[in-house]
């Protein structure tokens, strides 16, 4: 235990509050992870050049639900590994008040490749159907995908989950298997019925589920894990003429988003809003980070202004090594990128892995979790991706609005006011050397020096200044 609680002992002092906290405060993490969720100290107004971020609070946008990462099986096959105390030491770190306060998160609906098998919730023999369901169950879960959101829901009474499906069990598919395939015409009825026994199954637990995606990844068909293509066309079929009805008639207040995949289709879920039947039982679209530019987020936005944005999955990997280039991406293109446009939430993928990325079955041999869990050590290590969610998670909270801001040369940037009238700053320097910004709301500025591939977390009290 003494491995891990320094670590979290950092953590607490860099989110505790003395008691007449200052006008405004800042935290910094710099390009090569020396300083990691720092205190800094501002200055006031710049008395020579200065890159201005002028923050306007009365121009709003959207209002955010929050931000997180998913509860994949290795994740929770880790966290329930730990021993009891340092498992409770390390939820509270990750979803309490004086942690990094995350509150959004994933699941999977039956097995993803970071699961140890490849199951679903109603696996049959080869050449078998269960058209009634009678063999469903949650059971694969209870052990520790259940029992970790769970611990988390205790800890954050608020925290959003939302769930999402690799591929349907076997039998409902062409090819009587997980892996590949398609979804045969005459199991859409089934496949329906199978979302609302998951989520009735979770509400009994404890677990009610705030949103619902269809297919992880609908445009790609993996070779060795599950998965599933799904045409836009016949997503929207589902949604209007099965699974939006058959939540309506279980009275189950989930949401249902469509695309769950890259931005380099806008076209897909384009096609599916322009649906009108599927259209009025998804309020909102999903996107993940592995292609395209996050504009796309921004151009569905504008022809469909009435549905929500989320940010549902990018991993931290191997293929993007070292701080600069690790971190600097993910703040840039999901922590500022993604919220600029229009996203409510943002999710990063694994919540923990172990030291070689897994435990997987298929699929991403070098991918990276939020933190790293050493099963046999016991030891947890704090990956970028952890400091990079912690500049919006730890100050951003669930119902800010995000709020203008002007696009500074070099220094991508997002600003947010709370629900008790706080305001955050996020601004990264993506330059090659060192700026002065001045952050101005109203009267009030404050300057600082950024150096080269460092981001900071600026927050306004609201009760001062």
């Amino acid at each position: 235990m003494r491995r891990v609680l320094p670590a979290m002992a950092a953590l607490l002092a860099i989110g505790a509050a003395p008691a007449t906290p200052p006008a405004v405060r800042a935290w910094q993490t710099d390009a090569e992870g020396r300083q990691r969720l720092a205190p800094v100290a501002l200055r006031g107004a710049p008395t020579g050049e200065a890159i201005t971020i002028a923050i306007r609070p009365e121009r709003r946008y959207q209002t955010m639900v929050g931000f997180g990462a998913s509860i994949t099986d290795a994740s929770a096959i880790l966290i329930q590994q730990l021993p009891a105390a340092r498992r409770a030491a390390l939820m509270r770190e990750l979803f309490g008040r004086d942690g990094l306060r995350l509150g959004f998160t994933r699941l999977t609906i039956g097995a993803s490749d970071f699961s140890p098998t490849h199951y679903s919730f109603d696996d049959m023999p080869a050449g078998q159907r269960d058209p009634t369901l009678a063999r469903f169950s949650i059971a694969p879960n209870r052990a520790t995908v259940l029992p970790t959101v769970q611990q988390a829901l205790a800890i954050n009474p608020r925290l959003v989950v939302m769930a999402s499906p690799w591929s349907p069990p076997g039998w409902m598919k062409s090819g009587d298997s997980m892996i590949g395939g398609t979804l045969r015409n005459d199991a859409y009825a089934v496949y329906a019925r199978y979302f609302v026994r998951y989520l009735q199954a979770y509400a009994q637990a404890g677990v009610p589920m705030r949103y619902v995606t269809i297919q992880n990844e609908p445009d790609f068909s993996p070779k060795d894990y599950p998965g599933m293509r799904w045409p836009a066309k016949d997503r929207a079929r589902f949604v209007g003429g099965y699974l939006g009805p058959a939540l309506e008639r279980a009275r189950l207040s989930t949401r249902i988003l469509e695309w769950d995949h890259n931005w380099d289709q806008p076209e897909q879920p384009e096609t599916v809003l322009n649906d009108p039947v599927a259209s009025r039982y998804i309020p909102g679209v999903a996107w993940h980070c592995y292609g395209g530019d996050v504009a796309a987020q921004a151009r569905v936005h504008a022809a469909f202004p009435g549905k929500d944005t989320f940010f549902t999955e990018c991993s931290g990997g191997g293929w993007r090594p070292g701080w600069k280039t690790g971190f600097g991406d993910m703040v840039q293109n999901l922590m500022i990128g993604s919220t600029r446009n229009w996203a409510r939430g943002v999710l990063l993928w694994n919540l923990a892995l172990d030291p070689r990325g897994g435990p997987h079955k298929g699929g991403c041999d070098n991918c990276r979790g939020v933190v790293t869990i050493d099963p046999v050590k016991g030891e947890v290590r704090r990956e970028l991706e952890y400091y990079a969610l912690g500049h919006l998670s730890r100050f951003v909270a669930p119902g800010a609005t995000r709020i203008d801001t002007g696009m500074a040369a070099d220094i991508p940037n997002v600003a947010f006011r709370n629900p008790d009238g706080s305001i955050v700053l996020l601004a990264y320097n993506r330059s090659d050397g060192a700026k002065r910004i001045a952050a101005r709301v109203d009267t009030r500025i404050v300057s600082h020096l950024l150096p080269s591939g460092a981001a900071i977390s600026i927050l306004w009290n609201a009760s001062r200044g």
